[in-house]
């Protein structure tokens, strides 16, 4: 059963940091890329960053660049994004993903505020 579990998400003030975790468990955590997704309210969820299965690759979208950056690791079955320089904007439910042959699997979700 796939399972993926997020954390970190908290009230942080403009400008602050966070490291949101994803834990994963149900497949072959080391040969999955994975992403990351965030939904405001009232907004259809978008994504934020993806990572390929070794970590050698990774891709931002343009809101987040030169601020968020995603890793992983292989050997805690988890992936990261780290938060840096948050904007109100930024506000939203940040969700993990993977995609496998055409269904994809989701996290619950955790919460990031930002606001001051």
């Amino acid at each position: 059963q796939v399972r993926l579990v997020e954390s970190g998400g908290a009230l942080v003030q403009p400008g602050g940091s966070l490291r949101l975790s994803c834990v994963a468990s149900g497949f072959t955590f080391s040969g999955a890329a994975m992403s990351w997704y965030r939904q405001a309210p009232g907004k259809e969820r978008e994504l934020v960053a993806a990572i390929s299965s070794t970590g050698g690759s990774t891709d931002y979208a343009d809101f987040v660049r030169g601020r968020f950056t995603i890793s992983r690791d292989n050997t805690k079955n988890t992936v990261y994004l780290q938060m840096n320089s948050l904007k109100r904007d930024d506000t939203a439910v940040y969700y993990c993903n993977w995609d496998w042959r055409r269904t994809a699997y989701w996290g619950q979700g955790t919460q990031v505020t930002v606001s001051s």
